[in-house]
């Protein structure tokens, strides 16, 4: 618990000092940033957002279940980044209701 509370500490420092000054100089180009789905991204995201959750069953490893860190096991250090295209665009209902409309 004691790394949590001086990560909130640093944090809040960080927002204080370098955040509000590089808003002073440069003011963020949009009020809120949203992901396609409609979820509101956040500025940083620190370990205090997953403080409920199981690094390895819900996180894990690279090129293992729940594949959230890719799915090659060495990342891009033998393979190239390639972007691939999805199906759907917003929330999962949404796109279900664009399928039925097509």
């Amino acid at each position: 618990m004691e790394d949590m509370e001086k990560i909130k500490s640093k944090l809040n420092e960080w927002e204080e000092n370098a955040v509000s000054k590089a808003l002073k100089r440069i003011p963020e180009r949009k009020e809120r940033f949203l992901s396609t789905s409609g979820y509101e991204i956040k500025r940083l995201y620190t370990p205090l957002d997953l403080k409920d959750t199981d690094y390895i069953e819900d996180i894990g490893f690279p090129g293992t279940f729940p594949f959230t860190r890719g799915v090659q096991p060495t990342m891009y250090r033998a393979r190239l980044w390639t972007m691939r295209q999805y199906a759907g665009f917003g929330t999962a209902e949404e796109s279900n209701k664009r399928y039925k409309y097509l």
